[in-house]
């Protein structure tokens, strides 16, 4: 089971969004994750266990787990590329 944090300002809108789709995405590639949504400032106390850090918003990420930009779920623009990133730190 990979552990995966979605981040945002305030953990409703944008995160949902992003976390739907990587949802969606882990579904489609075989991948059993656990998806949990949250606000950016809440990332750094709950890295324990965490395979990835997606954000929907630029940050300078100071923590030592894989970090992806989630933009793209957002805009549509580089979503495929997104994707690809998110899948090759989740494959095995």
């Amino acid at each position: 089971m990979k552990k995966i944090i979605v981040a945002c300002g305030g953990a409703v809108a944008t995160s949902t969004v992003a976390a739907d789709a990587i949802r969606d995405l882990c579904k489609n590639n075989g991948i059993q994750a656990d998806v949990v949504q949250m606000r950016v400032i809440e990332i750094a106390n709950n890295l324990n266990g965490v395979d990835l850090v997606v954000t929907t918003m630029r940050i300078k990420p100071d923590f030592d787990v894989p970090y992806v930009n989630g933009m793209a779920f957002l805009t549509g623009i580089n979503k495929e590329a997104t994707e690809e990133k998110i899948l090759s730190y989740l494959k095995d």
